[in-house]
Formats: structure tokens, C-alpha cells, sequence
């Protein structure tokens, strides 16, 4: 009789999370005995084609991914009956469940170092010609040692350019992201580049400074508009600790314009690299 808690070659040991298609496990490998973490499909969403080729799109993107700041894919099922893939095992909470668990000391001590890796990482997707399309705290992973991963590449998506030809040829996309983050080209369902996932970065630092989104709307679409048209409240306003050029920093991420925002994650990480991000921080060599 098969053994029901095997898939492929790995043991289902603990799950670690269930989403609204999928759950991820932590496994070991039968032949190893090493610890890895498995992304699977829900067997009552094998049908649904939709799911499926989010799965193995994450996948594939991930597979292209060679950097220590972003998680790193092991392995992808080809098999008929189970969908899943393997990624290295990284024992963590996402930035989402550090705030709703209130350790906004951990976050506030590591705070350049967690922007610095993710805006390191975000550098490297972008010039793999990737935009990640839902930069959000529940998609940054961080360990006790404050070393991070991105995950999440669902529906990340080539970076695109603007021209003339590319206006007539390009099908206006289905919106798709998470709206607390979403820049206001990707709502609109227009080109996106490198500076929409600066945007939502910026959205992202925002909340962890704050513990609050930049904008909250009585409905999904007033909470779209806000994007759109609302300008945030400076962050130093809810968070007077922060440093101004750090407050200014996640204001310029948060730019309506594109043309407005640091223009890729390497003028972030060169502006990171300058500030403090609390007043109360040592003061850092300035790293070239």
C-alpha cells in the first residue's frame, strides 16, 4: 500500500501554511534525509487550470533565481497525479507575521539590513527582467538572523517596455497584485517595469515603520483610487523616530509617476546605503 504522507521522493512532515489553492510543507528527501519545503497543490484544485499554471509559473520563474536573497527552488513535479514544487527549507516568519505578532523591536532593530537584502534582491529580479508584481511583508521571509528571501512568483511577470508597437500590440492585463501595494500603472493594467515593484517596496517599508498600509479605503475600489490620486500621509507623521531622508525615501518609492520614483532598486539601495533609517541608529560608513 502506497504510504499516503509520501510525494515523489520527500515525506510530508508538518504544514506550514495553507493558502486559498495551495499548502506548503516542510519534507524531508527519502534519499538525503535533508529538510526541504514543498509548495503542492490542493488535491480539490487539480482541475482548475488557473491554479495549476500559477504553480508551475512560480515555479519556473523561481528556477531562473540564483541569488541569496531570493528562495531558492530545488525541484519541479512532473508527475500526473501530485503538482508541487521543492524549494530549500527556511525556517522563518514572513514580515506580515512578525507585525501581527507585535515583535516591532526585532523589525526596528534589523531594519536597514531587512531593506537593504530585500532591495538587493528586487535589484537582481528586475535585471533578470522580471517584475515581481506583489512585493508585500507576507512575501519576505526573515530568519532569527535577520537574513531574508523572497518568495512568491505567482504572477510576476516579464518586464515590459513602452513604445508604439507595443501600446497597439499589448492586450490591456487582467490586475492582478495585492491592493494595499499596488502601484498605479498596475492598477490602471498598463506597461510595468522595475518601478512599479519600487513602488510597492515603498508601500512595503511604509508599513513596516508604521505598522499601517500607506492607504486603507472603505471599499476595494476606494482603496485602488487612493493609489491613484490620494497622497500618503509622511510616515515620519506616524513614526517620528524615523529619520527625514528615510521618511523622504519611501515618499519618493510611493511617487505617482513612475518617472518620479528612484528609477530602479539600485538608486534604492545607493540611497539606503546613505541613511539611517531611525535617528537613533549608529551611524554607518557609507558603503560605494
Amino acid at each position: 500500500m502506497a504510504d499516503e504522507n509520501i510525494i515523489g521522493n520527500y515525506r510530508l512532515i508538518k504544514c506550514i501554511l495553507t493558502g486559498q489553492s495551495t499548502q506548503v510543507w516542510e519534507v524531508v528527501e527519502t534519499s538525503s534525509h535533508r529538510h526541504f519545503a514543498m509548495k503542492l497543490l490542493l488535491p480539490e484544485k487539480h482541475s482548475d487550470t488557473t491554479a495549476k499554471s500559477m504553480l508551475y509559473h512560480e515555479a519556473s520563474v523561481g528556477l531562473e533565481m540564483v541569488h541569496g536573497n531570493v528562495i531558492r527552488i530545488v525541484h519541479v513535479s512532473n508527475e500526473k497525479t501530485d503538482h508541487y514544487f521543492v524549494m530549500e527549507f527556511f525556517p522563518s516568519g514572513s514580515l506580515k507575521a512578525r507585525l501581527v505578532q507585535k515583535q516591532f523591536d526585532f523589525v526596528r532593530e534589523h531594519a536597514h539590513s531587512i531593506f537593504k537584502q530585500a532591495a538587493t534582491g528586487f535589484a537582481y529580479i528586475n535585471t533578470s527582467g522580471w517584475v515581481h508584481r506583489d512585493i508585500k511583508p507576507d512575501n519576505l521571509l526573515v530568519n532569527s538572523k535577520a537574513e531574508l528571501r523572497i518568495i512568491d512568483f505567482a504572477i510576476a511577470q516579464r518586464v515590459q517596455t513602452d513604445s508604439f508597437f507595443s501600446r497597439i500590440f499589448r492586450r490591456k492585463g487582467l490586475v492582478q497584485g495585492t491592493r494595499s501595494y499596488m502601484s498605479p500603472e498596475q492598477i490602471r493594467g498598463q506597461y510595468l517595469d522595475g518601478r512599479a515593484d519600487v513602488y510597492s517596496f515603498g508601500a512595503t517599508l511604509y508599513e513596516l515603520v508604521t505598522n499601517r498600509p500607506p492607504f486603507r479605503g472603505a471599499t476595494q475600489q476606494d482603496l485602488l483610487q487612493k493609489h491613484i490620486i490620494e497622497k500618503p500621509v509622511p510616515p515620519i507623521m506616524h513614526s517620528p523616530d524615523l529619520t527625514q531622508e528615510m521618511s523622504d525615501l519611501i515618499l519618493k518609492c510611493l511617487a505617482k509617476k513612475r518617472d518620479d520614483r528612484p528609477q530602479g532598486f539600485h538608486d534604492v539601495l545607493k540611497a539606503l546605503n546613505q541613511i539611517r533609517v531611525y535617528k537613533n541608529d549608529p551611524i554607518r560608513a557609507r558603503e560605494h
